[in-house]
Order: structure tokens, then C-alpha cells, then sequence
């Protein structure tokens, strides 16, 4: 019998199942911070007076004819933009958001006339005249009012609840590493977790009357959340 073959194989299994053993595993990369760290959350609210009003305005007209009732709901709609121009609403902030005609119909089903509708969003950058916007649209002719919906333009609002943020999380962090006896050291991450709240939103129903529409613009929150990881000494 011949064992010189098989004594071989099993010398080379051997090394083989060695260098398997000693060959360190391959490195995966991370973005996880290393080393000492403590990761906290922190939120920030910031709030201020809204600049912006913004307002959805209606007209709803009748005719014999799809023609006839869509022709005088553009006459009217167009009275409705006139009198916003004249108060000094930028083209750029009016915009139609609907136009529809529609029949209407019997008890038996037969056709009676047909209904015109169209809407308008205004958006109002002075909202201490937003009461004199909804009084010359609904004077003009406007048949429906919805709104304000409310907002603050531009950034510096969200940014500073950013900065309040950053401001708890390092507090938290602090009173952490104070507990554990531990040094904190520099922020290493911080990521922004924050949504946008939706905007105020009021409703009411205008009507026609010869005081001003009072409105009330309050104060607008804004909310940001940010997660920082910060180094321990």
C-alpha cells in the first residue's frame, strides 16, 4: 500500500487551513465616528411674526350656454384681479388655480344652464392690509373667500431654531459627561433631522361690509431637530 500521496494532501490541507486561519479580514469602511463619543439629540423652536398672507378667491357664475356662463365668469374674475392690482399685488403673486364649467341638471335630466367656476390665490406680502385685500376681491365680485394661510419668508426663522438646536444638544451633552466624569470635547457630526411644520392656517367666510376684514396674523413656530455626536476627552 502506497500512504506517501495521502500523507501529502493532508500536509497541504493543513497549511492551507492555516493561511485561511492567519490572513486577516478584509477592512470595511464606516462612518461611524470612533473612539470616546457621546451622541445626544437637541431641539430648537424659533418664532416670529408672519410676513406673508396668502388667500384663495372664487367666482361662480350662471348662463344659459357653457359660452355664455364661462364668458361672464371671466369678466368677473377679471374685475376681482383689477381691483387686487390696483392694491398693489404683484402679478407674480396671483395665480389661477381652478376654471370649470359644468351643466346643470333637472329632476327629469334634462340640461337647465351650466355653471362657471375659476379660483385665484393671492399671496399678500404686507399683512397689515390683508383685511383691505379680501374687501376689494369680494367687492369686486369674488362669491367665495378661503384663508389666510400664513408664513414667514425667507430662511433666518429655521436657521435660528438650527441654532437653538445645537444650543440644547450641547447642554444635554454637558450634563451627560458631567454625570460620567468625562471631558467633553468638539462636536465630530451633526446631522439636521427637522421638518418643516405646515403653515397657520385660519378660515373664515367674507362677506360684504363697509368695515376693513380684520386680520390677525399671531406668531409662527418653527421647529428644527438635529442629532450631534461629540468626542469625549
Amino acid at each position: 500500500m502506497r500512504f506517501a500521496p495521502l500523507a501529502a494532501l493532508v500536509v497541504l490541507a493543513a497549511a492551507v487551513a492555516v493561511l485561511a486561519v492567519d490572513r486577516p479580514a478584509t477592512a470595511h469602511g464606516s462612518s461611524s465616528p470612533t473612539g470616546r463619543v457621546i451622541t445626544v439629540t437637541g431641539t430648537g423652536t424659533a418664532s416670529a411674526v408672519p410676513d406673508v398672507a396668502s388667500f384663495s378667491f372664487g367666482v361662480q357664475t350662471d348662463g344659459a350656454t357653457a359660452r355664455a356662463a364661462q364668458a361672464a365668469n371671466a369678466d368677473r374674475m377679471s374685475a376681482v384681479i383689477a381691483a387686487l392690482r390696483r392694491l398693489g399685488i404683484a402679478k407674480a403673486d396671483l395665480q389661477t388655480t381652478d376654471v370649470s364649467v359644468s351643466p346643470k341638471w333637472s329632476n327629469d335630466g334634462a340640461v337647465t344652464g351650466y355653471t362657471a367656476h375659476s379660483s385665484l390665490q393671492a399671496k399678500v406680502h404686507h399683512v397689515a392690509r390683508a383685511g383691505r385685500v379680501v374687501d376689494a376681491a369680494v367687492g369686486a365680485g369674488a362669491t367665495e373667500s378661503s384663508g389666510p394661510t400664513f408664513s414667514r419668508s425667507g430662511t433666518r426663522l429655521y436657521k435660528s431654531a438650527l441654532q437653538n438646536a445645537v444650543v440644547q444638544a450641547r447642554g444635554k451633552a454637558e450634563a451627560l459627561a458631567a454625570e460620567a466624569q468625562v471631558q467633553l470635547g468638539a462636536a465630530i457630526r451633526i446631522e439636521e433631522q427637522a421638518s418643516q411644520p405646515p403653515p397657520e392656517i385660519g378660515f373664515y367666510r367674507a362677506a360684504l361690509a363697509k368695515t376693513s376684514t380684520p386680520i390677525e396674523p399671531g406668531t409662527q413656530k418653527t421647529n428644527a431637530t438635529v442629532t450631534v455626536t461629540f468626542a469625549l476627552a
